[in-house]
């Protein structure tokens, strides 16, 4: 005991002046405290999910904005290392963009370390934002912890909205590497998660402030809390849920198309014929089967009269085809228009035909449209988006498709980021069909942090979700968001299961965003109560 005792003593002095260390450093080593902060907080998403770096990120964080207080311009200090925090972050996170301008390197190539420095250093200002606002309040004790948890994440809210938004790497999605610590997005989705975790993330603050029982107090909620996600995790994965309807079958195709060879028309028969090749197959008797093809893994299919024949033959009888496709078509100016879209193809009884499609309406700025196109053509930046000079137009909105019975909700690729968007809230389907194509992010923690978004998409709706990437990871989730099956990173395969069946409505699927709007407000309320006393 006396051992322990001394341990723990020499554990308590050694935290506290790392604590001092931090809350008195100079402006400079706090910015580079600040920068490698935001390193570790990166570390916890996918692949490593080191979570209790989010611990130490955000709790470093916290006490470097304590340090910040304390100078004669709090609120600009603490932006400036509210700043660095999030240029770190988002470097170590979405640095994986870079990829992308190496496919065409003849022509972007250039324009990487600009995207590289350039996408961190302006989600750098949601964060600084955050900081700077948390230094004004003035609050101390554990006021300050929820105060600060409610500040970062409206600046995460307002992050995934502004401009068209960018909710990439949200503080909760660290706990959506597996199905058991992300099953509370049910109840708020994944901004009200984010706010769960930042506020645990930071209650180790509170060992640095107060009465003994106060800094004992911080340790107790960052356990106690951890517990009650994973318990109650295990309790909503452990209870009843409906039987499946195995004559529904799926088999989603994972081509392992090298991106050069995808945007190259030369590839466009062998491609199409790789795809084909997995999709062929008997299905059980009395099955419905569907099969999905990539983003873009069928590009002008209605136009093709040929590949139309090809599938007849090929596919299974009554088999229906969600294939990622471009379509075209002329509006009423006579102006050409392009739409990333989902095709799908049933057979007519006279062959098969494309009886629906679902166009993109999240496009990707810069990617895949041009915003202030006028003022990117007299900058010659132009041909930075394909197939037009303005790239794609927008479909209307979520749309939810009916076809061989079953009702789906389409999403292409960078749509299933966003929470609350994946259908219409009054055309509740039965599953969600994502396609999308990695490829572009190479062998990069990017394709694994877009895997864990879909599962978060699965668990806010109690829907299963199906994903087919082209080099991948393609996978089947149920509506809990347990991973049934999948196909590697860079692996040709595909996944043939019956589909899961859907859950009732989730909390989060009932309300939206406004349980985590009234998580806000109580946090809040609760902040400025401590902060009084």
């Amino acid at each position: 005991m006396n051992l322990l005792g001394a341990a723990g003593g020499w554990l308590a002095h050694l935290l506290e002046r790392y604590a001092d260390h931090l809350r008195t450093a100079s402006a400079k080593r706090r910015w580079l405290y600040a920068f490698g902060a935001g390193i570790c907080g990166a570390l916890a998403m996918a692949p490593v999910y080191a979570l209790p770096l989010l611990v130490v990120a955000f709790t470093t964080l916290v006490l470097l904005i304590d340090g910040a207080k304390a100078t004669q311009s709090p609120r600009r200090s603490a932006f400036i290392t509210g700043w660095f925090f999030g240029f770190g972050y988002f470097l170590a996170g979405v640095y994986w963009m870079a990829f992308s301008f190496f496919v065409q390197a003849d022509q972007f190539a250039w324009m990487a370390p600009f995207a590289v420095m350039g996408m961190p250093a302006f989600l750098g200002l949601f964060t600084g934002a955050a900081t700077a606002l948390y230094a004004a309040i003035r609050a101390g004790g554990w006021a300050r912890i929820f105060l600060f948890a409610t500040i970062w994440t409206l600046f995460e809210y307002a992050r995934g909205h502004v401009l068209t938004g960018l909710p990439w790497n949200l503080a909760g999605q660290a706990l959506a590497g597996n199905a058991l610590t992300a099953q509370t997005a049910a109840w708020y989705g994944a901004y009200g998660l984010s706010l769960v975790t930042v506020f645990l993330a930071v209650s180790p603050a509170a060992i640095f402030a107060g009465s003994i029982s106060a800094r004992l107090s911080g340790v107790f909620v960052l356990l106690a809390g951890a517990a009650l996600i994973v318990g109650a995790g295990a309790v909503r994965l452990a209870m009843p849920e409906p039987i499946s309807d195995a004559r529904v079958v799926l088999r989603i195709v994972q081509p392992n198309i090298p991106q050069k060879e995808k945007i190259d028309w030369s590839y466009w028969q062998r491609n199409f014929e790789r795809q084909l090749d997995l999709s062929r197959g008997a299905i059980p008797p009395d099955a419905r089967l569907f099969v999905l093809w990539p983003e873009n893994g069928a590009p002008l299919l209605e136009e093709s009269q040929q590949a139309l024949e090809i599938l007849d033959s090929d596919l299974p009888s009554d088999a229906v085809l969600l294939a990622g496709a471009v379509r075209r078509e002329r509006d009423s100016g006579g102006v050409e228009r392009y739409y990333n879209s989902i095709a799908v193809v049933e057979d007519s009884g006279n062959g098969r035909i494309v009886t629906g499609h679902y166009d993109k309406h999240h496009l990707v700025p810069y990617g895949e449209y041009l915003p202030f196109y006028d003022l990117m053509q007299k900058l010659g930046l132009a041909q930075l988006t394909p197939y037009g000079d303005a790239g794609f137009t927008p479909g209307s909105g979520p749309r939810t498709l009916t076809a061989g019975g079953q009702s789906f909700a389409p999403m292409v690729c960078y749509e299933a980021i966003f929470p609350g968007e994946s259908y219409p809230s009054d055309a509740r389907p039965d599953w969600l069909a994502m396609v999308t194509n990695d490829a572009w992010f190479g062998d990069t923690s990017g394709p694994r942090q877009h895997l864990d978004m879909a599962r978060l998409r699965a668990i806010e709706a109690g829907l299963p979700l199906a994903r087919s990437a082209n080099t991948g990871i393609s996978a089947l989730f149920d509506g809990k968001g347990r991973l049934l099956a999948r196909v590697p990173l860079y692996k040709a395969g595909k996944i043939e299961a019956p589909l899961p069946p859907p859950l009732t409505k989730t909390l989060y699927d009932r309300n939206g965003d406004w349980v985590f709007l009234l998580m806000i407000i109580t946090c809040t309320l609760f902040g400025f109560y401590l902060r009084n006393e």
